[in-house]
C-alpha cells in the first residue's frame, strides 16, 4: 500500500490505523500548499481535488476519502479487529461515527477554523456549531473508553481531528469526557508513534517554507 499524506492532516488517521494493525505502508508526503510531492511531482493526477489522504492499494487502485480508506484498512487486517464485521449493526454504528467525524467535526468545524483565509464571519458562525457537536460527544464518551466497545478506525479518525483543537482555539477542557478520551487515546503506542513522526515532519515542512520565503 501507498499512503499519500500531509503531516498532521486527516491522513494521520490512516497511519494510526496501519500502526495499530502492526503494519505500515509506503508513505508519500504531499505539500498541501504547492500540491506537489517531495520529488516535485504534481499531486493533482493522484487526486483532482488536491486533498489527502489517498491510499493506493496493493491492486493499484486509489481510494480518496477517509470514510472509504479507514474501513478498507480495517478489513485488510482483520486480526487487528479495527472494525466490526460487515453487515452487522455494530458495523453500521462504525460508519455512523465515521460520517459524524468527517462531516460534523472535520468539515463543518475544523476546516473553517483552521483556514487562514476564512473571513471572521465564517469563523464566528463556525464557533456557534462547536458546542452542539462536542456536547453530543461528551454525552457519548461519559464512562466510555472508546466510541464503540473497543478501539476502531473511528477512534483513529477522532483522535486525529481532536488533535486540531489546540491549533483552532477550541478548548477541550470545556468537555471533560472528550478531553480525557483524547488524552487516553493519544497515549496508545501506535498513536504516539504516528503523532511523533508527523509532528517532526510538520516542523520540517514549516522550516522549508520559511527558507523558501527568506
Amino acid at each position: 500500500m501507498e499512503l499519500y499524506f500531509s503531516p498532521l492532516a486527516c491522513s494521520l488517521a490512516t497511519r494510526i490505523a496501519l500502526y495499530e494493525a502492526g503494519t505500515g505502508a509506503r508513505f508519500i508526503e504531499v505539500d498541501m500548499k504547492s500540491k506537489r510531492l517531495r520529488d516535485g511531482a504534481d499531486f493533482y493526477p493522484i487526486n483532482p481535488l488536491g486533498q489527502v489522504p489517498v491510499l493506493r492499494t496493493d491492486d493499484g487502485w486509489l481510494l480518496r476519502e477517509n470514510t472509504a480508506i479507514l474501513p478498507y484498512v480495517a478489513d485488510a487486517f482483520p486480526a487487528a479487529r479495527l472494525a466490526p464485521k460487515a453487515g452487522t449493526p455494530e458495523r453500521a454504528k462504525l460508519q455512523e461515527w465515521l460520517g459524524f467525524i468527517s462531516t460534523e467535526l472535520h468539515k463543518a468545524v475544523f476546516v473553517p477554523l483552521l483556514d487562514p483565509l476564512a473571513p471572521d464571519e465564517v469563523r464566528s458562525y463556525t464557533r456557534e456549531k462547536v458546542a452542539l457537536r462536542l456536547n453530543l460527544l461528551e454525552r457519548h464518551l461519559h464512562e466510555r473508553e472508546f466510541l464503540l466497545d473497543r478501539f476502531t478506525v473511528a477512534d483513529a479518525y477522532l483522535v486525529t481531528v481532536l488533535n486540531w483543537a489546540r491549533y483552532s482555539g477550541v478548548e477541550l477542557a470545556q468537555w471533560p469526557a472528550v478531553q480525557a478520551y483524547y488524552e487516553r487515546i493519544a497515549r496508545r503506542p501506535a498513536v504516539q508513534k504516528a503523532l511523533a513522526e508527523e509532528l517532526a515532519l510538520y516542523r520540517e515542512e514549516q522550516q522549508r517554507r520559511k527558507a523558501e520565503t527568506a
